[in-house]
């Protein structure tokens, strides 16, 4: 399918030349990527960039992606919704998902004729792992009449026995265009909890949770609050309620990210994974940022090394049992159709 000329590993050594080449990408992210890391860096960016050229590939990069990724390799970039929406646009009959492996299944989902990649199967997500289809069939059973939007961060077993489904960014509309006073919004019990906050519409969940963002506390944010009283806390509706209720304004990582850029304050707090601090410090070098670091195992899976090889070697492809997917991609339709 692909006619690639592979370099050999032992070609991916920081020279002079290499340096030269990439040295307008560092510019990008010397603030948050050392020298020294740098140099690792910097001969895998060149050849991905390379090899993702003379492939036609594209490179889809989640928010949570590291620096060195995001900044210098991806060709979009952004959250589980940006993500969705550019794996459906994009004319590249090659993606390679720099995220976790629901996130690969909805770009094939929605692109079922292109080959998408994951650069590692292992990156999965405590969330999308908390329910199957067969969890969800039986909700249905016992809530004939509810309709079940869901998250995207789930299997495409999961999408497929649904209604619609939601991003953190656009579950309140998506809640709010049903005509149903009583929804089942599955599966993140903290989520559907923090949307009950803004709606009228009753809301049953399931007991999933993301495994980053429940470990954030309303003490941690307390203390945060005393050691830098002059920053502004940002916080993701993935975590707690109570979380929440002490952040300055929550929302999905790009509103985040988009608070940022609009109203530059001078010290931001960032309540979600660690990495989008680091990749909004290297988009706003005047904003200073406080990271409580919890880093996700399943994002840090996918790393320069394993892009590289999974274009080489265009592994490991994503698969779709054609019906799910039909099924599946009617419910994330049906999302992209509300207007936001």
């Amino acid at each position: 399918m692909f006619d690639t000329v592979i370099h050999p590993e032992a070609d991916l050594k920081f020279t002079p030349a290499v340096a030269r080449e990439v040295a307008p990408l560092y510019a990008r992210v010397k603030n948050v990527v050392s020298e020294l890391d740098w140099s690792v860096h910097a001969p895998y960016i060149l050849e991905i960039n390379r090899l993702k050229r003379e492939m036609g590939a594209v490179i889809l990069a989640h928010n949570y992606m590291t620096p060195e990724i995001f900044h210098c390799v991806s060709d979009f970039a952004g959250d589980s919704l940006q993500l969705a929406q550019q794996a459906a646009k994009t004319e590249a009959d090659l993606i390679v998902q720099a995220g976790v492996h629901f996130m690969a299944e909805t770009s094939k989902i929605l692109s079922p004729q292109k080959t998408v990649l994951i650069p590692d199967m292992r990156a999965g997500c405590s969330l999308a792992s908390s329910i199957t289809g067969a969890d969800v069939r039986l909700l249905r059973e016992k809530y004939p009449n509810t309709p079940i939007v869901t998250y995207v961060n789930t299997s495409a077993d999961v999408k497929a026995e649904s209604d619609i489904c939601c991003t953190s960014s656009n579950a309140l509309k998506i809640v709010e265009s049903l005509p149903q006073d009583q929804v089942l919004m599955i599966p993140d019990k903290y989520l559907a909890r923090n949307i009950a906050k803004q709606t009228k519409k009753k809301i049953l969940t399931w007991e999933g949770a993301c495994e980053v963002h429940e470990k954030f506390t309303p003490a941690d944010i307390k203390k945060m609050r005393k050691a830098w009283p002059d920053a502004v806390v940002l916080g993701h509706p993935e975590c707690p309620p109570e979380v929440v209720a002490e952040c300055d304004f929550a929302g999905s990582t790009k509103a985040m990210a988009d608070y940022v850029t609009d109203k530059r304050p001078s010290r931001v707090v960032l309540i979600t994974e660690c990495s989008m601090s680091d990749n909004l410090q290297a988009a706003n070098p005047d904003v200073k940022f406080v990271r409580p670091c919890n880093l996700c195992p399943h994002m840090q899976r996918i790393t320069l090394p394993a892009i590289l090889k999974s274009l080489q070697t265009r592994t490991t492809e994503v698969h779709v049992d054609a019906a799910v997917a039909d099924r599946a991609r009617a419910a994330v339709e049906r999302m992209l159709a509300v207007k936001i």
